[in-house]
């Protein structure tokens, strides 16, 4: 004997063999295609013995029907010939696949006899006709699950017995190799015994040597060989705890892994997944979550760790997060079914980390960070070493400032080098381009619960008394300065928690405290991003800590700032715990803390009533900034900073004197300033006292403040 030298090789022996078995049914069935022959050719279209016989003579060299001992011992030398070739072929290192597919999924000699049934038709026209005949019906060209037991088996009690094989939870049925239709000429339907058998087209592609993905996976399902490159720059020391991790568990009896990694990069995620599965020789079949939810999740779940089944791979969920949600559980349930059907190693990967207590799937956590301020450093020193002779000079800086994982690293060089060659003037790579670059790669995706705002105002549009405004270029210091002596003097590695920059603004409405936050942005040349606490607070238990940490990981990338204005939302006095929603109210505003504290950029919280926030939450922020109501002065100064140096003011507008006479805040004044503008122009005359006392007038009328007409 020899071994097989393909699939076809193999294939066309167990077609023989089949061949074979449909004599011997001829043999030993009354057909009544045979015992009225003659009532036949009445048919319009019919099929006679003597093409029946034809079609078998095909791809055997003596007669298939020269009787059924001598077709039984034909079976039996051949399927003794199979037998041996496959053994050589294991030996060699080869595995014919529909070998390979009773490997993996468990599948019994009848059930793989089921499968070559429904395969052959695929393969060679003639089984149609033959099928056809053997079911006395011209129109019944599919094999049916008669048919397939009356091939296979050799008595009646064995097709009983065998007939469990096309359950709905056995191995053919449940891992989707076959399907049942039922017959579409019987109106009123079909027996168990009467329903059409099809073979998947995965599993006839697998069978055919291919290996292209399912179809039903197109653009749900990415494919990793160990042999794809990959720059892998993750932290080497978590590189090798996931790398002997994964090994332990691909042991012989080990049981499988469920492996999640989560944090802030998900591609640094997934490279170091590829660069694990490569250094053991493992495939890796990789799925977007986000694209299960929805009618058919659990369907395309199964179909994927099908797939990594057929490769011998790993499977990997990306964004899993969004199977941590209350309205996703049962695709939850559904995954943890697939898990321990399929027994494949698994890796999920997102932001947050995993819910504990959410099902029955035995998960191992590994929080995967953004790279420290040293290994940045190193990444960006070692990516800008090909771009510029600068890149060590400004490895620290830019490190210090922005917190990018690899990918993105490199990313922002790029971004950064074409914006500088599509320039008219020829220059060299500047650290402007490269902090504009890194301002493109942190755009955050904060979702509907957070929004960016532009920062147009500086120093120079604050009014605030002077110790304030002191306050305020302290926190930026505190910024510039953080890595120098958190991370360099080693004051970081004493505080452990709590190192995060938090600042609470107080006072009343309109007194500048949006305005500061935009001024600490422009300042510290970072995004500014306002959250809306009633979009991220979810009546859901757990929900709102989860929204909580999709906020904090999006921003952490480019040290946002996050403005949460009206904080007493969340920051009020807490409650008597009287039931579980104060409890777990007051763990929702804890948890937040605890973000906050661990956060790496500025957290500016906001309120209107600083007599509302718990003293307990006060005493851990870091700056509380007061906002007082503006003095007639303050007030003079507010009106000459909205006034443009290009707008038309009359001669008989006295800034002084409406500081004196309307005690608001700026924001009032910037509305009345505007509201006057329009007036004047509408007039077609410069902006006079006139204008500026209308749109005061409609300003006190919004805020339902007592107007006295004045001169």
């Amino acid at each position: 004997m020899t071994a097989y030298q393909d699939t076809f090789e193999h294939l066309r022996d167990e077609l023989r063999r089949l061949d074979l078995l449909i004599a011997l049914r001829l043999e030993t069935a009354a057909l009544q295609n045979e015992a009225f022959p003659h009532s036949q050719v009445d048919r319009t279209v019919y099929i006679t013995r003597q093409e029946v016989d034809r079609l078998l003579a095909d791809g055997f060299d003596t007669g298939i029907n020269s009787g059924t001992a001598a077709n039984l011992v034909a079976l039996k030398l051949l399927s003794a010939e199979i037998e041996d070739r496959v053994q050589d072929s294991a030996r060699g290192g080869v595995e014919p696949p529909l070998v390979a597919l009773g490997r993996l999924f468990g599948l019994s000699p009848t059930e793989l006899g089921a499968v070559l049934v429904c395969l052959a038709p695929e393969l060679r026209r003639k089984y149609d006709r033959l099928y056809a005949y053997l079911q006395d019906d011209i129109t019944r060209r599919r094999p049916s699950v008669d048919l397939v037991l009356e091939l296979l088996c050799t008595s009646e009690r064995e097709r009983w017995i065998a007939s469990s094989v096309f359950l709905a939870d056995a191995p053919l049925m449940r891992y989707g190799i076959l399907r049942t239709v039922d017959d579409p000429q019987s109106p009123s339907g079909s027996s168990g015994l009467a329903r059409f058998l099809v073979l998947d087209p995965r599993i006839r592609q697998y069978l055919l040597g291919s290996g292209e993905p399912d179809t039903r996976l197109v653009g749900h399902l990415g494919v990793h060989e160990p042999s794809d490159p990959i720059e892998h720059e993750a932290d080497p020391e978590l590189a090798d705890r996931l790398l002997r991790l994964t090994a332990h568990h691909l042991g012989p009896g080990r049981p499988p892994l469920v492996c999640h990694l989560y944090g802030p990069d998900d591609d640094g995620q997934l490279d170091l997944l590829r660069f694990t599965s490569g250094r053991l020789g493992l495939p890796l079949v990789s799925a977007d979550a986000r694209t299960l939810v929805g009618p058919d999740g659990a369907a395309l779940l199964r179909l994927t760790f099908r797939e990594g089944l057929l490769r011998g791979a790993g499977v990997h969920l990306g964004h899993v997060d969004v199977l941590l949600g209350e309205e996703n559980r049962t695709l939850l349930a559904a995954l943890s079914d697939t898990v321990a059907d399929f027994g494949l190693p698994v890796f999920l990967t997102g932001s947050s980390p995993w819910t504990a207590g959410t099902t029955e799937l035995p998960v191992h956590s590994i929080d995967v960070p953004l790279p420290d301020l040293p290994r940045s450093t190193a990444l960006w020193r070692d990516i800008l070493g090909t771009h510029t002779e600068q890149g060590a000079d400004w490895a620290a800086e830019l490190a210090g400032r922005y917190r990018l994982p690899a990918a993105r690293i490199r990313a922002a060089v790029r971004l950064a080098d074409n914006r500088r060659l599509m320039e008219p003037v020829p220059r060299q790579l500047s650290l402007a381009d490269l902090t504009a670059a890194c301002r493109s790669e942190s755009q955050h995706t904060l979702g509907l619960a957070a929004t960016k705002v532009r920062t147009r105002c500086g120093w120079d549009d604050l009014v605030l008394p002077a110790d304030r405004v002191t306050q305020l270029r302290e926190i930026c210091d505190q910024v510039r300065h953080r890595q120098l002596v958190l991370h360099t003097w080693g004051f970081g590695a004493r505080l452990g928690h709590g190192t995060g920059l938090s600042v609470l603004f107080s006072g009343p409405p309109g007194t500048g405290k949006t305005m500061a936050a935009e001024v600490l942005a422009h300042e510290l040349d970072v995004d500014l991003y306002k959250i809306d606490l009633s979009g991220v607070v979810s009546k859901y238990i757990g929900e709102t800590e989860k929204n909580l940490a999709r906020i904090f990981a999006e921003a952490s990338s480019g040290n946002a700032i996050l403005f949460f204005d009206e904080a007493d939302a969340l920051f009020g006095k807490r409650t008597e715990v009287s039931d579980a929603h104060d409890r777990y109210a007051n763990i929702e505003t804890s948890y937040l803390l605890q973000r906050i504290e661990e956060y790496e950029g500025v957290v500016v919280l906001a309120t209107n009533l600083r007599q509302n926030i718990d003293e307990a939450f006060t005493r851990r922020i870091r700056f509380v900034v007061e906002f007082p109501f503006p003095e007639a002065d303050d007030r003079r100064r507010i009106w000459q900073t909205l006034f443009p140096p290009g707008a038309p003011l009359s001669a008989d507008v006295d800034l002084a004197r409406l500081a004196r006479e309307f005690a608001v805040t700026g924001a009032n004044i910037k509305n009345i300033v505007l509201q006057a503008a329009f007036l004047a122009a509408a007039d077609g005359t410069d902006i006079g006292r006139p204008h500026i006392l209308r749109g005061t007038r409609r300003e006190f009328e919004k805020i339902g403040k007592l107007w006295a007409e004045t001169g």
